[in-house]
């Protein structure tokens, strides 16, 4: 069934593609992978089962205590070639993300300049955990020095096949630890292609590993006793018990879960820089972003607004160049979106833009178009959930306090932006926001490096840090402390 253009993945343990550990011809333990953009099988990626955990793990184990020994420049110096290798590579992983997961050419390579950012402060970690020394008291001496958990899992999500993968793995190998990563069944193909160069650039056999996997691979990785530490990205259902489980064996976790953004207008507001992007923060990479702001509040009516949101909305169109709308991941996410789309209209909505016509035009492939919809009904579900696609939510409140109170509902906690020519009222927004990265005139608020990406609430679990930048090293290290006397000294007392 299988020709050379449909290929059947393997996993990456010690630096080579291993098949299954009960490898056999059996179909049920492969997932059929599909393009986005045409529906059609491009390849095959394989069940991972715990006993191809283990065999993970065990290389991870056995490659740790070299790979930590060696100083930290040094590990940066692999880095730095493999950010070479990225860079000259980075149109190709490009265009395996359009393939496997739909974004238009323009998003995908920004996705993975924006995995290199990760990669950039990585290089600079030997000037950035040097660690602190301080006389405390007459010949005594305090020093802290950052040290490394060892073998460390990372389970990424469909979303961003390069970018989110890159918030850990570059930290976590820079600081000494070996690590596991579980990329999404959904997009497998282009982190097969990353660890490659990672080879290239010189990274030692057990250093990273890959394996491909649904839930059981996960949790396989969360209950193994040599996993000191678990990344997960995904929803929030998903995450509150990734972290849970892991709390339960005392493990180390870190689980970022889905969002629902609000945006605030405020009446001064500049109309045209706001409507552009307000459309590019809700429409694009489809939707299929946490960052994604899909609910607008404006203080007031504010028509014009809006009529200038929804020429915009109106003018993308469906395709894989810059300034397109890709198609959604699969056909689930298809029916999901359009689901709220249809109760929201039932429930009195104005659909503004109506995107579901896009399933119907395209006769191969998972598109849903941008969609406009004009609440009154502060109850509909789509003002509340997350749909995961190119959908924008409007509804006018009557104050800023209304708003305010709109957005501090809300269970999610990951960003929140307010447009306004003021910045009194930018400063009044901002400390009263209930997210974790928030956004003056910017819809999609993600922090760059050396500042860290993390939301709050439903948003974030496990221990408390971000997964980047200072918050990523903080996660995928310990301190260790180190108190010296050399010389007795005269006239000691206990404080000595």
């Amino acid at each position: 069934m299988f020709t050379p253009d449909q290929p059947r993945l393997r996993n990456w343990i010690n630096n080579e593609f291993v098949d299954l550990v009960s490898a056999s011809s059996n179909s049920t333990q492969y997932i059929a992978v599909t393009s986005p953009y045409n529906g059609k099988v491009i390849g095959q990626v394989p069940v991972s089962t715990a006993a191809d955990v283990d065999q993970a793990v065990a290389a991870a184990s056995a490659a740790f205590p070299a790979w930590s020994s060696r100083t930290i420049k040094d590990r940066a110096a692999v880095l730095l070639r493999f950010h070479s290798l990225l860079t000259k590579h980075a149109d190709q992983l490009a265009d395996m993300v359009v393939l496997e997961h739909g974004k238009n050419k323009a998003e995908a390579l920004a996705s993975v300049l924006k995995g290199q950012e990760t990669v950039e402060y990585a290089l600079s970690l030997p000037q950035v955990v040097q660690g602190k020394v301080l006389e405390v008291s007459r010949g005594i001496t305090c020093a802290d020095a950052r040290v490394p958990l060892g073998v460390v899992a990372s389970v990424v999500p469909f979303n961003f096949p390069v970018m989110v993968p890159m918030w850990t793995l570059p930290i976590a190998i820079a600081m000494g630890n070996t690590m596991i990563l579980k990329p999404s069944e959904k997009v497998p193909f282009t982190m097969t292609k990353i660890v490659e160069l990672l080879k290239e650039a010189g990274l030692p056999d057990g250093v990273v590993n890959l394996v491909n996997g649904t839930a059981d691979a996960v949790n396989a990785l969360v209950d193994h006793p040599d996993v000191k530490a678990v990344t997960f990205v995904g929803t929030s259902h998903i995450a509150e018990m990734v972290a849970q489980r892991c709390h339960r064996l005392n493990k180390r976790v870190l689980a970022l879960g889905g969002a629902k953004n609000h945006m605030i207008s405020a009446p001064d507001c500049n109309i045209e820089m706001t409507s552009t992007d307000v459309v590019n923060s809700y429409s694009g990479c489809s939707g299929q972003r946490c960052m994604a702001a899909t609910v607008l509040l404006t203080i007031g009516r504010q028509q014009e607004l809006v009529d200038k949101i929804v020429a915009k909305s109106e003018a993308l169109k469906a395709g894989s160049r810059a300034g397109e709308v890709g198609p959604v991941i699969d056909q689930a996410s298809v029916d999901k979106i359009t689901r709220y789309i249809n109760e929201a209209e039932a429930s009195g909505a104005r659909i503004l833009v109506d995107g579901r016509p896009w399933t119907a035009e395209h006769s191969e492939g998972f598109w849903v178009g941008p969609t406009v919809i004009l609440h009154t009904n502060k109850a509909d579900r789509a003002l509340h959930d997350e749909i995961f696609g190119p959908v924008l939510s409007i509804l006018a409140v009557e104050s800023a306090e209304e708003a305010l109170a709109i957005e501090n509902s809300n269970p999610y906690g990951n960003a929140a932006c307010i447009y306004t020519s003021s910045g009194a009222t930018a400063d009044h927004f901002i400390k009263r926001f209930n997210a974790g990265m928030c956004g003056v005139n910017i819809g999609v608020a993600v922090p760059r490096e050396p500042f860290s990406f993390g939301g709050w609430n439903k948003s974030r679990f496990g221990n408390h840090c971000d997964i980047t930048g200072d918050g990523g090293v903080e996660f995928f290290s310990l301190r260790r402390k180190v108190t010296t006397k050399w010389v007795p000294q005269a006239n000691a007392s206990w404080m000595s």
